[in-house]
């Protein structure tokens, strides 16, 4: 019986061994995804400390507003919506999303710069599909957002890294940018505010950045995921949109998740020129024919009409983020080396050791989920991510007492 239960293995993993031989290496050489693998840390956490704060994915920390679920009820019952869409998104949402562009920028977009997404992500996908082949070079900083490294991979486009430092707030530096670009880079992808980091970058280093890829022949893909998070008062993030044939080589993305709280109706927008947006749609119509088409529908009358209240939301993460920066100035040996929108990135105390080990234990002993910094890089490891926005300003001044006591 031994020898046949020994026998059963070497062929069991014989066999996973041919069956990964036949996958696709650019997918089989990836890590599996991070979140649930930071959130499994969690179970064994014995609550001796409190309630589990998860600052580990980016989710809202409040419910969608009462006139958008309900939106979302009507758009779903009906029939107008259950047959196949346009491929570049419902009109009524492309030309409200068109105009709410518009006016956050003072510039003119149409409804033809516009293609809408099953998320942000997939813009993101879009986007580097239409701007690179596989074999060329995507640029992105260093820390990036991982779901961007593993995307390009698995499209077998390399990824260039351009260094950001916590001396320059992570903003990416054109000499750093300089030190990243080889002849055969298509594209800088940026991410503002950032995640992981939380960094804002300044109008006018954007737009330096644009001119730099512009001289250079080379797409600059703006993801603004989290803009409608910036400070109050802090005005356009931008003024890439009355740029002189921006179409050029900008293209933006953007993700209605966080600002109407629908991140399970997976819906994003990406605004570029008309020729991009059109060959986006050859792309699009093989990866999902049309993005789904309830909550376009639902959004289209949100974006004009909770506007007060997004706003409201806005002041409420700021709350959460003064909370936060409180915290973190009263810890000894923990720092906070930046923070904005929805992501602080924090220097551990415990120096050599990887943050992978630091956010693992902090999962397990002290009940707080955050991402280990080399998830965003290998050279992050002194590191990690909070998502602060999960949590509410009480929950957050929680966390001083169990970082204190926190030892390694």
């Amino acid at each position: 019986m031994a020898i046949k239960t020994l026998l059963d293995v070497e062929e069991a993993i014989q066999e996973r061994m041919m069956t990964a031989a036949m996958l696709n290496t650019l997918v089989t050489r990836l890590s599996p995804p991070p979140i649930p693998a930071v959130q499994a840390w969690g179970k064994s956490y014995d609550g001796s400390q409190g309630s589990l704060i998860d600052l580990s994915q980016a989710v809202p920390g409040y419910p969608a507003h009462e006139k958008m679920l309900q939106w979302l009820g009507e758009a779903a019952s009906s029939l107008a919506y259950t047959n196949y869409g346009p491929i570049e998104g419902e009109t009524i949402l492309r030309e409200a999303y068109a105009a709410h562009v518009s006016e956050i920028y003072d510039a003119k977009i149409s409804a033809d710069n516009i293609h809408i997404t099953s998320g942000c992500n997939q813009a993101f996908v879009c986007a580097s599909m239409v701007a690179a082949s596989a074999g060329h070079t995507i640029l992105v900083t260093d820390p990036f957002y991982f779901n961007h490294e593993t995307t390009l991979a698995m499209l077998g486009i390399k990824t260039g890294k351009v260094n950001c430092t916590a001396s320059e707030g992570f903003v990416p530096t054109i000499d750093a940018i300089q030190m990243a670009m080889t002849p055969d880079v298509r594209a800088l992808a940026l991410v503002t505010p950032n995640n992981p980091t939380g960094a804002i970058y300044p109008a006018d280093r954007l737009q330096v950045i644009f001119d730099f890829c512009r001289d250079a022949g080379i797409w600059l893909i703006l993801d603004e995921t989290y803009r409608d998070f910036l400070p109050d008062g802090a005005g356009a993030p931008h003024g890439l949109f009355a740029t002189a044939d921006w179409q050029e080589n900008l293209i933006e993305l953007y993700s209605f998740s966080k600002s109407f709280c629908i991140p399970g109706h997976r819906l994003g927008a990406i605004v570029a020129g008309g020729a991009v947006v059109e060959q986006i749609a050859k792309i699009m119509d093989n990866l999902q024919i049309c993005p789904p088409r309830a909550p376009q529908a639902a959004l289209a009358r949100a974006l004009p009409a909770l506007t007060e209240w997004r706003a409201g939301n806005r002041l409420e993460i700021e709350v959460r983020a003064k909370a936060l920066r409180d915290v973190m100035a009263e810890l000894d040996g923990w720092a906070l080396e930046s923070i904005g929108a929805y992501f602080a990135f924090v220097r551990h105390p415990f120096d050599g050791m990887a943050s992978e080990m630091v956010a693992e234990q902090l999962a397990k002993r002290a009940g707080i989920l955050a991402i280990p910094g080399e998830y965003f890089g290998e050279r992050q490891t002194p590191f990690l991510r909070f998502a602060f926005a999960n949590a509410d300003a009480q929950t957050i001044r929680e966390l001083r007492g169990r970082l204190a006591g926190f030892g390694l």
